[in-house]
């Protein structure tokens, strides 16, 4: 009998794990869920954009300008060879990137986490004929869209303090679209697995802040130490900089595939990762 027992309760367990991690069932019903944080954002939009925008735009003038001034010209590699660009160029071509990010992840985090835990708002919507997995998907592509949103306006300050007039800007906003997808998806899982809002820190001051200063925002990645590099080659947010850059200076990135490649493993993993988890907590 104790054998059967705990044969049983195996068997409970392995049906768990394996309806957890079974493959996303996605619809169109997600969409109604994108709506309406669309039409609860609509309220707050502009505060919201000026909160997103200032943190950069911050950064840019104090990094760009202030030391910018101190540093002048920049080598950075190009098609024909190194090339010399101005130093607010080369951070304003990371800077994007790295706002993408962090409009993102303040999305799936804080607002996702609002909605999911302290207001209760997926429960009441799952009353309805939407599944945890059309949320999920909802919530991913509405940071998503965030990020887009605020990495326009910033484009637009670039744009009229005459930083860079390239017309190959415009393919930029596919990317960071991509971008913003990417971090959106990892910040779903910490989403998943927090507990109270305190738990985000880890994420921002443990996995953010170091990518921030690995991933040729601010200083060229062949600065760096060879074990370090080697770590920073793989990370989401150097590969989104080495494609986004080129377009700034006129240019076609470089290992178009590879980069992409990298951006779209980590989303495909995370996005999983972070559906899994979302899906056990509401088991629990």
């Amino acid at each position: 009998m104790k054998t059967i027992a705990i044969n049983a309760t195996s068997t409970r367990a392995s049906g768990t794990i394996s309806s957890v991690w079974r493959a996303p069932q996605l619809s169109l019903r997600f969409w109604p869920v994108f709506l309406r944080n669309l039409l609860v954002w609509r309220k707050l939009a502009i505060p919201s954009l000026v909160g997103n925008i200032a943190e950069p735009l911050m950064w840019l003038v104090a990094f760009g300008y202030g030391m910018g001034a101190l540093v002048g010209q920049i080598t950075v590699p190009g098609p024909a060879g190194p090339v010399q660009v101005p130093y607010i160029l080369f951070l304003a071509s990371g800077s994007i990137c790295m706002s993408a990010m962090q409009a993102a992840s303040f999305e799936a985090l804080y607002s996702a986490f609002s909605r999911m835990h302290v207001q209760k708002t997926w429960d009441g919507i799952m009353n309805a004929p939407v599944g945890l997995d059309d949320i999920v998907l909802a919530e991913m592509l509405w940071a998503a869209f965030k990020s887009l949103f605020t990495v326009t306006a910033i484009l637009g300050v670039m744009l009229a303090l005459g930083i860079s007039h390239s017309p190959k800007l415009l393919l930029a906003w596919p990317i960071l679209l991509g971008v913003g997808i990417t971090f959106s998806c990892i910040a779903l899982i910490f989403n998943a697995l927090a507990k109270g809002y305190d738990f985000f820190t880890y994420y921002f001051t443990l996995f953010l802040t170091p990518m921030m200063f690995l991933s040729g925002v601010f200083f060229p990645l062949d600065q760096l130490p060879h074990a370090v590099r080697v770590v920073a080659d793989w990370l989401p947010l150097s590969n989104a900089v080495l494609l986004v850059r080129p377009l700034f200076m006129d240019q076609w990135p470089s290992d178009v595939a590879r980069h992409t490649s990298v951006l779209v493993a980590y989303t495909v993993v995370s996005f999983w990762v972070a559906l899994a988890l979302t899906r056990k907590r509401f088991r629990q």
